[in-house]
């Protein structure tokens, strides 16, 4: 979680807002987009997962907007992140993201 400050100078007024943030690896377990937090963290040290077009840490702060990019081995997936979860635990995947692009990469086999 993460509260915003803002101060209002016309009327003089504090207004506090909250806003959900999690880890970028622990959204991507959460969200079963990755089988276990260790492999994305992994995947994010490799460069293989961009946040909004710029490559990401794995404790990257995702909020409600962001464009992920995934660079599996086989595919492509772009998502945009609808919202976050507010604990760990099971949340439905489709609550979470929605996917906007999904692009499959052909294997070429190498000849022995």
């Amino acid at each position: 979680m993460l509260f915003l400050l803002y101060y209002d100078s016309r009327c003089q007024t504090i207004y506090f807002t909250l806003q959900l943030v999690v880890r970028l690896d622990l959204f991507l377990k959460t969200s079963r987009l990755v089988k276990r937090r260790t492999v994305a963290k992994e995947m994010c040290e490799a460069s293989r997962v961009l946040v909004n077009n710029r490559e990401a840490q794995p404790a990257k702060e995702i909020r409600p907007g962001d464009l992920v990019t995934i660079k599996y081995s086989s595919k492509h997936i772009e998502i945009e992140v609808i919202s976050v979860p507010d604990r760990p635990g099971k949340s439905a995947p489709e609550e979470l993201y929605r996917v906007i692009a999904e692009t499959r990469i052909e294997r070429t086999q190498e000849s022995w």
